[in-house]
């Protein structure tokens, strides 16, 4: 055999190789997203990160895959590491946003899946954020209603992984999941109006509020400015009193003044 055909046969074998390696760590990170994880849970982590360096080389060989199969490959590791995203978010609305604008896998990793392990994880994840919202808007145990959407997820899911299952009972479990999710979002939507309602009963209430307390200013205003107006007459009033009552001590004092004088004049002095 010439030196390159052993060549391009080596490369093709190390191509081949990395590819299922590929395929066995990308099955194993598809288990591991379907399982309930610890929060401090790292492996899947690593797993992902390798993926994409794995992901990288693949595309770097000369005996690659088909374009479509790369594209999925690559659209599997982007989903799984949009999902390991959405977990760290803080709220479970966020999470659920974030799990909106997932795109999963179209075709199954193996061939023992009958649909794509990236699709049940999809609705295993949606379930989970649904009934984690739903709780917080109703007040309940959100480990209870996880455990209950993760128990119902994976009764359908052993169901429809299972080789006697045919595609109208896949299709009525899908069809069921999306129901769930129809009735959620119309009792959110419901709870929405409510606190839309109440919101706009209490911003009339506030306005309600602020005009009467702006009259009442606005009285305060003018009743002030009447008092100050009553008290500015009281001072000039006043004042003229005290002119007049001055004006009238005065002309009675020179009233005697000359009247003595007269007296003196008109009666003489004794001798």
């Amino acid at each position: 055999m010439a030196p390159g055909a052993e060549a391009s046969s080596g490369a093709t074998m190390s191509a081949t190789r990395l590819e299922l390696n590929l395929m066995r760590l990308l099955s194993r990170c598809e288990a591991m997203a379907a399982e309930r994880r610890d929060p401090e849970e790292w492996r899947l982590e690593k797993y992902v990160a390798a993926l994409e360096d794995m992901l990288r080389e693949l595309k770097k060989q000369s005996s690659k895959p088909a374009p479509e199969l790369l594209n999925e490959y690559s659209r599997k590791v982007d989903f799984l590491k949009g999902l390991l995203e959405a977990e760290k978010l803080s709220s479970s609305m966020e999470k659920a946003l974030a799990n909106q604008f997932l795109a999963p896998g179209r075709t199954p990793t193996t061939a023992k899946e009958r649909t794509p392990a990236t699709k049940t994880v999809h609705l295993q994840t949606k379930a989970r954020c649904t009934g984690q919202m739903r709780s917080e808007l109703l007040g309940t145990d959100p480990l209870a209603t996880d455990d209950s959407e993760e128990l119902n997820i994976r009764r359908r899911k052993g169901l429809t992984s299972d080789e006697k299952q045919s595609a109208v009972e896949l299709d009525a479990v899908l069809q069921h999941h999306q129901d769930m999710q129809e009735k959620l979002a119309e009792e959110m939507l419901s709870l929405a109006r409510s606190l839309k309602n109440n919101t706009l009963a209490a911003q009339n209430v506030i306005k309600q509020d602020n005009q009467t307390l702006s009259h009442s200013l606005r009285m305060a205003d003018q009743n002030f400015e009447k008092l100050k107006d009553e008290s500015d007459r009281l001072e000039q009033h006043a004042k003229k009193s005290v002119n007049w009552l001055l004006w009238i001590m005065l002309i009675v004092v020179c009233f005697i003044f000359i009247s003595m004088i007269l007296f003196i004049r008109i009666f003489p002095k004794l001798k």
